[in-house]
């Protein structure tokens, strides 16, 4: 080998190797979280529906389970509610069949009896306002008339009905004088109640601003009142639903009160016990709506 191959045959093997080429690593992305199928909002308002829901739900299915067990028997005087829901198919099915006179459906009687109470109702709480404000603000309007109204107020509902037929001569208009006189009492009594317990402050910026009497009674009177005078509306139309049934079972006519009577007469007891299941259902739904209607007008100061 001559001396200058020797060398490059050196400097080959004294020079470094390449190093081998590495692999780059690229990250893969993270996985996306999942999205809920619930938001946290929408889980807590399931949570409270919930809770609000389901207790009177296992409630009404123990009650009917220990109604079922206890009328199954043959010789139960009531029937059972699988009974009740057999004899009553047609009128749950068809409730507004209307075959003339009095022969109607379930919610022909609903309606005919809503319509006197709104009536009856209507006029107590504009007449009851005005009796309420008047006799809380004055004093002696107070000593004059409280007096009347916590004697008149114990008189019972149906006491009035011989008069009012005796004065009317006609079911209809006497039917709505008993509702009227009857939810009454309660819209004046707190709605005074109301206006005596309005703060001296509220009073005192009535006078700075020199408010006369209908702007004070608009923009301080009413508005402080608001939360006294709607818990009277609220016991005004509990009372006027009951006082209609009543009624109607003495006067006659279209509406459930008169139903309920007459399938007594005629031994119907599982009709008795839908209409009475219906009644306390309309009941519940029109103290909800003055309810809900207190907490709007009120911005939440009214209880729900």
């Amino acid at each position: 080998m001559t001396p200058t191959a020797a060398a490059t045959s050196n400097v080959t093997q004294l020079k470094p190797q390449a190093a081998a080429p590495t692999a780059t690593v690229v990250p893969l992305p993270a996985p996306a979280a999942k999205k809920p199928f619930f938001s946290p909002r929408a889980k807590t308002r399931m949570m409270e529906w919930g809770a609000t829901v389901i207790p009177p739900l296992l409630t009404t299915a123990v009650l009917l389970i220990l109604w079922e067990v206890l009328c199954s028997s043959p010789t139960s005087s009531l029937p059972a509610p699988s009974k009740v829901v057999s004899d009553t198919w047609e009128l749950i099915a068809n409730p507004f069949y209307d075959n003339g006179g009095n022969d109607k459906g379930l919610g022909w009687q609903l309606y005919a009896s809503l319509k006197r109470v709104a009536l009856g109702y209507a006029l107590a709480a504009i007449v009851g306002i005005g009796l309420g404000a008047l006799v809380g603000a004055s004093t002696w309007a107070m000593r004059g008339l409280d007096p009347v109204f916590q004697v008149l107020r114990t008189i019972p509902p149906l006491a009035w009905l011989p008069l009012s037929l005796a004065a009317f001569r006609d079911g209809e208009p006497s039917a709505i004088f008993v509702i009227f006189i009857t939810a009454i009492w309660p819209v004046i009594i707190n709605t005074a109640v109301g206006i005596r317990n309005i703060p001296q402050d509220y009073k005192n910026v009535a006078q700075v601003l020199r408010l006369n009497p209908i702007e004070y009674f608009h923009k301080i009177m009413l508005p402080a009142a608001a939360p006294y005078i709607f818990t009277g509306l609220r016991i005004g139309i509990g009372l006027s639903w009951l006082a209609i049934v009543a009624a109607e079972m003495l006067i006659g006519g279209v509406g459930i009160g008169f139903f309920i009577w007459d399938a007594w007469n005629s031994s119907r007891i599982s009709d008795i016990i839908l209409a009475l299941i219906y009644v306390g259902a309309v009941g519940f739904v029109l103290d909800r709506i003055v309810a809900l209607i207190a907490v709007a007008v009120t911005r939440g100061t009214a209880n729900a």
